[in-house]
């Protein structure tokens, strides 16, 4: 059946009334369905980035150790020794809300596929996921099959999990947000890039057969979610973890030759942007025969082939004459091999099927000619504070507020969740999940890879510039917590509809304040995502930017963990602490205060405190280290505790700041480290060379934690509720 296209079905397709009109323009034709479909694909928020791509430009995204920024399938850093690092976050949200396993699990095996088609073995994955709030009907059987999705996918394609972060806001009860992110290995000189060059070059289709699945899947990510969710279920693709295994093995074993030109993953919108974006970046034109393409069902349409997010599939642009020779490779690992088309020079996509030419559409009309706005926006004012009065603490125990904030779900262990994941296959995995970072070694060296995930949606939605600054911080913060030297790092950015002025205004001052920390820091960032319309029935998000970032330890053996080790040491806590309750997970358990500006960000004491960690680590004078962040010092104090079953004697408090203000704040660029009492002299004369602020807070004692008469806690106490409340929220 022929479909004749119209503004209607232009619409359905996603498309707005004037880029309808632009699309004839450009054509100087109504397009067909087919060429529809293509523009509809390639021009939807996800692929064209048409509301950021303005914003995107400010990012800081250059360093001495970058090799690749964004704009490619991942980023890539210099990590020495000829090796290189390829990693990036993306987000698959939509999918995941309306199918969690399949969505969870196609998350996975997309970013997978980003890092090992620029030639990268990948040695780690991390997950950022984020729910609705407990008491929410649909948050248990999300968890669980998101869980279950990540787990399933990346336990069976034989690639760790080695830290991720999970949180909970009633803000996520109608669109949760699933963001997964890889870590490659490659060697720096074996690069491949996906950028098409030369003329009449084959075009090779390999890995799974196309099917029906994920048709609109791209379309359906650039939506806002109404009544009808369940309807587009058939928008989810369909994993299978142990075909991409064989697709990664046969593309590695394909690119130690010579004979890759290029090579794209087909992603998001399938054959249409990987096809559309080899050609783009190569300045070329490309031919398909949509008749030669592998498929798994019968009398599918060029508009179906062309539109199909089918997982594992890649797109290689090769040598002429290495066709037989690449298929022997695809054969052996039992995988579809197909030459279906070839690069031009006509600057155009062209298609045929059945012996007609189904479309032909100019490439940069897909490209630079896709919209790009400068929308409205409004600039977020910094809310008053709360003036918290002495009254307000009077009736308060430190004991119950400790135990209070150490349930919060947003704090509580989520071993629950990284039990469900294999964290040491490969053998190479240094540090688990639970620490401040996972660790991975480079196999066979000493040298090992940090990293972490972070996000703080409570922070960004009070003050977007503040919250941008903060969760870029925290993910430093991990990375000096472990030892390691900050390198770089990936973003990806869940934000609301951004054709409301106060959702745009929130992206626009979160990357914003992304830029002036990553550039302050030399913490560049070298590829990442946006997803907008985190959006049901006019309720969206609070804006979620999600940063994953990497860093370098020279040596694995010198790691720093967080738990106490010795009774007997002393605990300080470097950076200062002013009593910050706005914001804090105090402030809204305790005090039920919600409101008021998030703590202030000092990015010249940010890089001046981590960066006196790291010389404190280089002179063997810490053995324990731990950023302070939601919940304040003795949330952080207690995590430590639990984990090496030691107890604390804290000292007094000086100052104008009381208890509750100073073990429950939530300022910001500071670090508990652990000293041997015969380094504290040189320890502290460090701090004091550098004007470092420095407070002496206690030593490890006993199995209890305690304050003067105030506080006196065993670790059993504290531990059941911290230990066991997601555990017991699942079952029950």
């Amino acid at each position: 059946m022929i479909v004749k296209v119209n503004e209607k079905i232009a619409i359905e397709h996603g498309l707005k009334k004037d880029e309808y009109k632009k699309i004839c323009d450009l054509l100087k034709r109504t397009p067909n369905i087919t060429e529809l479909g293509i523009f509809s694909a390639m021009w939807n928020e996800h692929c064209s980035y048409k509301s950021s791509r303005l914003h995107l430009k400010k990012l800081h995204t250059k360093g001495k150790q970058v090799i690749q920024g964004p704009g490619e399938n991942a980023g890539i850093v210099d990590i020495e020794d000829n090796d290189a690092i390829v990693f990036k976050i993306e987000s698959h949200n939509h999918p995941s809300f309306i199918e969690p396993y399949q969505g969870a699990a196609t998350g996975v095996g997309g970013i997978m596929r980003d890092v090992f088609t620029m030639g990268a073995r990948p040695i780690a994955n991390l997950n950022s996921i984020h729910f609705g709030s407990p008491d929410h009907e649909k948050t248990k059987n999300l968890l669980r099959g998101v869980v279950k999705g990540i787990g399933g996918y990346g336990n069976c394609i034989g690639v760790p999990t080695i830290a991720g972060q999970t949180c909970f806001d009633d803000s996520y009860n109608g669109n949760i947000l699933v963001n997964a992110m890889t870590l490659g290995l490659v060697n720096k000189n074996k690069i491949f890039y996906s950028k098409a060059a030369g003329i009449n070059k084959p075009v090779i289709y390999v890995g799974s057969k196309t099917g029906r699945d994920g048709i609109h899947g791209a379309s359906m990510a650039s939506a806002i979610f109404d009544d009808k969710i369940e309807e587009k279920k058939p928008t989810v693709q369909v994993g299978d973890p142990f075909t991409e295994k064989l697709l990664l093995e046969a593309c590695l074993e394909l690119m130690a030759g010579k004979s890759i030109i290029s090579i794209q993953d087909m992603g998001a919108a399938g054959l249409t942007s990987s096809s559309i974006e080899m050609a783009s970046k190569g300045d070329l034109g490309i031919e398909i025969d949509l008749t030669k393409v592998p498929c798994r069902e019968e009398n599918m349409t060029p508009y179906e082939i062309m539109l199909s997010e089918s997982q594992e599939r890649m797109l290689i642009v090769l040598e002429e004459g290495k066709e037989s020779e690449a298929k022997k490779i695809f054969d052996k690992w039992n995988l579809d091999f197909a030459v279906i088309g070839k690069t031009t020079d006509s600057k155009k996509i062209e298609l045929f099927f059945e012996n007609e030419k189904v479309a032909e559409i100019p490439i940069n009309f897909l490209a630079e000619n896709a919209p790009m706005y400068d929308r409205k926006w409004i600039k977020a004012k910094l809310p008053k504070e709360n003036n918290f009065t002495k009254d307000q603490f009077k009736s308060l125990k430190l004991s119950d507020c400790l135990k209070k904030v150490l349930v919060d779900p947003n704090i509580v262990d989520k071993e629950w969740i990284w039990d469900q994941y294999d964290h040491t296959v490969m053998g190479d995995t240094i540090q688990k999940p639970g620490g401040n970072a996972g660790v991975v070694r480079v196999h066979g060296t000493n040298k090992a890879v940090a990293a972490a995930v972070d996000s703080s949606a409570t922070y960004c939605h009070a003050h977007p510039l503040t919250g941008g600054k903060q969760v870029v911080c925290e993910s430093w913060r991990n990375m000096i917590s472990v030892g390691a030297k900050p390198i770089a790092i990936t973003n990806c950015l869940n934000f609301g509809n951004p054709e409301k002025e106060k959702n745009m205004g929130e992206f626009v001052e979160c990357v914003e304040g992304i830029t002036e920390a990553s550039k302050y820091l030399n913490y560049p960032v070298v590829s990442g995502n946006v997803s907008f319309y985190n959006e049901t029935k006019d309720k969206g998000i609070k804006p979620t930017p999600s940063i994953g970032g990497i860093g370098l330890l020279s040596d694995y053996k010198k790691m720093i963990t967080m738990e106490l080790k010795n009774d007997g040491n002393y605990l300080y806590v470097i950076g200062k602490t002013e009593g910050h309750l706005n914001q804090s997970v105090f402030a809204r358990n305790i005090l039920s205060k919600f409101t008021g500006p998030p703590p202030e960000i000092n990015l010249f004491n940010e890089k001046q405190n981590g960066m006196c960690i790291l010389n404190l680590k280089k002179e063997n004078l810490i053995e324990t280290c731990h950023d302070v962040s939601l919940g304040g010092i003795l949330t952080a104090i207690s995590k430590m505790s639990i984990k090496a079953n030691k107890g604390v004697k804290l000292f007094s408090i000086d100052g104008l700041v009381n208890k509750f203000e100073y073990f429950f704040g939530e300022d910001q660029g500071r670090y508990i480290v652990e000293i041997k009492p015969e380094n504290l002299e040189n320890f502290e004369n460090m701090l004091k060379k550098d004007s470092i602020h420095f407070d002496k807070l206690g030593v490890i004692e006993g199995n209890k934690i305690m304050y003067g008469n105030d506080l006196k806690i065993s670790i059993d106490d504290i531990r059941k509720g911290y230990k066991n409340w997601l555990k017991e929220f699942m079952v029950n």
